[in-house]
C-alpha cells in the first residue's frame, strides 16, 4: 500500500508539473502574439498621426517662415522670394531670392555704387532709393515693415520702388544670419543706414524699440559690415535731437551733444559715439547725418506737417505748442528733396573702408555732418501755410510745450557740408509743403475746399 501510494502522489506531481509547462508555453505565444499586435497598432497609429501632421502643418522651414510672416507682416511679394525664415542662416533665401538680390544690387552705369539701403520702405529710405536707382547705382533695399505708422504707406513705397526694379528684402537688423547671407552675396561697396525708431515722444511709450533698432540693429549691421570683405563704406542717419538742450545758434557740429532732451536722441547720440569705435578699431568708413525736420511727399503720418494737414482736412482741433515761457516754437523744416542731395553727396564723398575681414590696415574716414534748410520757421505759420494750401481754417489750440523731449528751437549751420560735398538746399517752407499737399490729396483721394471755390468761381464767370 504504501508503495502504491507513492506512485500515484509520483504521477500526479507529473502531471501537474507538464500542465504547468503547457500553461507557460501558451502564456507565451499569448504574450508574443499581443506584443506584435500592439507593436503594429502603435506603428498603425504612428503613421497615421504622422500622415495627420503632414496634411495639416508645412515642413519645419515653413511654418518658422510663417512665424516669421506673423511677426514681421511679410507681403506676398517678399514671401514669395523669401520663403524660409531669416532666423536660420541654413534657410535663408534660395535661387530665384538671389537672383533678384543681385540685379537689383547691380549697378547700370559704369564705375555705379553697390548700396545697401535700410529703412528703404521709410520716408527717406525711399526716396534716397529712387534717387540712387535713377542715376544707375545698384540699390537692395531692407526693411522690417512695422507697424509703428500705417505699413500701408510703406507698401505703397514699396511698389514705387519696385518699378524701378529696387528690391526690398523684409527683415530685422538684429537677424544677423540674414544680413551675413546679403553679404555672402553682394560685396556691396556703400550702405546707407536710414532704417531706426523714430519719434521723441513714442520713446516714452515704448523705449525698448529705441534700444532694439537703434542700438542694438545699428550695432548688429557694424558687425556684419566690419567682417565683410570688402568692407563697405557707411553713411548713417543720426538726428538734429542729437544737440538736445543745447543753446546755441545756429547747430554747429562743433557744438556740445552730451545733454540728450530724449531717448531718442540718446539713442541717436549713442550711435555716434559707437561709430567712433567701429572706425578706430575696425577701420570702418562711417559718415553720420544729423536731419533736421525732414518733410514732404511720402511722409511720415507722426510729423506735425503731416497730421496737421489731416485734423484741419477733418475739422479737427490742432494743438500748437509755445515753449514755458510763452515763445514759439521752430523748426528748421527741411524739404526731402534737399535731404537726398545731401546724402548721396555723402556717400560719393565717402572713402572706402580700410579694414579687411575685421581687421583694420589704417586711418578710415570719419565724419558728421548737418542737414538742414537753414531757416528756421515758427509752427504758426507752418499752419498759415496749410491753411492757405488747403482753403479750411485750423482749429488751434494753443498749449505749453509738455516735458516729453521735444526741443523749442532748431537752427542748422550746414557751412561743412558745403565745403565738403556742396550740399545747398534750395527749397523753402512754402514750396515745400505746396508739393506736399499736392500729394497729400492725391494719394489719399481727397479734393481741397480751394480747388472747389476756384472751380464754382470759374463756373460762374
Amino acid at each position: 500500500m504504501p508503495l502504491s501510494a507513492t506512485a500515484d502522489t509520483s504521477k500526479t506531481v507529473k502531471l501537474e508539473r507538464y500542465n504547468s509547462y503547457l500553461r507557460k508555453i501558451h502564456s507565451t505565444k499569448v504574450l508574443n502574439a499581443s506584443s506584435k499586435v500592439l507593436f503594429r497598432a502603435t506603428l498603425l497609429v504612428a503613421l497615421v498621426l504622422v500622415l495627420l501632421f503632414a496634411i495639416n502643418y508645412p515642413p519645419l522651414s515653413d511654418s518658422r517662415a510663417a512665424a516669421a510672416h506673423h511677426l514681421h507682416r511679410r507681403s506676398f511679394l517678399s514671401t514669395g522670394l523669401f520663403s524660409s525664415s531669416s532666423s536660420s542662416s541654413s534657410s535663408i533665401g534660395g535661387a530665384a531670392w538671389e537672383k533678384r538680390v543681385r540685379q537689383s544690387s547691380t549697378a547700370k552705369r559704369p564705375h555705379g555704387l553697390s548700396v545697401l539701403v535700410t529703412g528703404a520702405a521709410g520716408f527717406v529710405g525711399s526716396h534716397c532709393s529712387l534717387a540712387l536707382r535713377k542715376r544707375g547705382d545698384g540699390v537692395l533695399g531692407f526693411d522690417n515693415f512695422n507697424d509703428y505708422y500705417d505699413p500701408s504707406l510703406k507698401r505703397a513705397r514699396q511698389e514705387l520702388l519696385e518699378k524701378q526694379q529696387v528690391f526690398i528684402v523684409e527683415g530685422d537688423l538684429n537677424d544677423g544670419p540674414l544680413l551675413r547671407k546679403l553679404f555672402d552675396v553682394v560685396p556691396f561697396t556703400h550702405i546707407l543706414h536710414l532704417a531706426a525708431q523714430a519719434g521723441v515722444r513714442y520713446a516714452m511709450k515704448n523705449p525698448q524699440s529705441y534700444i532694439a533698432s537703434n542700438i542694438a540693429g545699428f550695432v548688429n549691421l557694424l558687425e556684419v559690415a566690419k567682417a565683410a570683405n570688402p568692407q563697405p563704406a557707411i553713411v548713417w542717419a543720426s538726428s538734429s535731437s542729437v544737440y538736445g538742450l543745447n543753446t546755441e545758434n545756429p547747430f554747429s557740429e562743433e557744438h556740445r551733444t552730451d545733454q540728450p532732451a530724449s531717448l531718442y536722441a540718446a539713442t541717436k547720440k549713442a550711435g555716434e559715439e559707437i561709430a567712433h569705435t567701429y572706425n578706430h578699431i575696425y577701420g570702418l568708413s562711417l559718415t553720420g547725418l544729423r536731419f533736421f525736420t525732414v518733410y514732404g511727399p511720402w511722409g511720415r503720418p507722426d510729423m506735425a506737417y503731416f497730421f496737421f494737414t489731416k485734423d484741419i482736412l477733418h475739422g479737427k482741433s490742432i494743438d500748437i505748442y509755445r515753449t514755458q515761457d510763452n515763445q514759439e516754437v521752430a523748426r528748421d523744416f527741411t524739404y526731402i528733396d534737399d535731404i537726398v542731395k545731401g546724402c548721396v553727396g555723402a556717400l560719393d564723398t565717402a572713402e572706402k573702408s580700410t579694414g579687411s575681414g575685421g581687421k583694420k590696415r589704417g586711418q578710415a574716414q570719419l565724419r558728421v555732418y548737418n542737414l538742414g534748410n537753414t531757416s528756421p520757421v515758427p509752427v504758426g505759420r507752418l499752419v498759415s501755410i496749410l491753411e492757405g494750401l488747403l482753403g479750411t481754417k485750423a482749429k488751434k489750440h494753443l498749449i505749453k510745450m509738455p516735458r516729453n523731449g521735444d526741443v523749442p528751437y532748431t537752427h542748422a549751420n550746414v557751412s561743412l557740408a558745403y565745403k565738403d560735398f556742396g550740399y545747398k538746399p534750395t527749397t523753402d517752407l512754402a514750396a515745400g509743403l505746396r508739393k506736399f499737399v499736392k500729394w497729400y490729396v492725391g494719394y489719399y483721394g481727397i479734393q481741397p475746399r480751394v480747388k472747389k471755390e476756384n472751380s464754382h468761381a470759374e463756373d460762374s464767370a
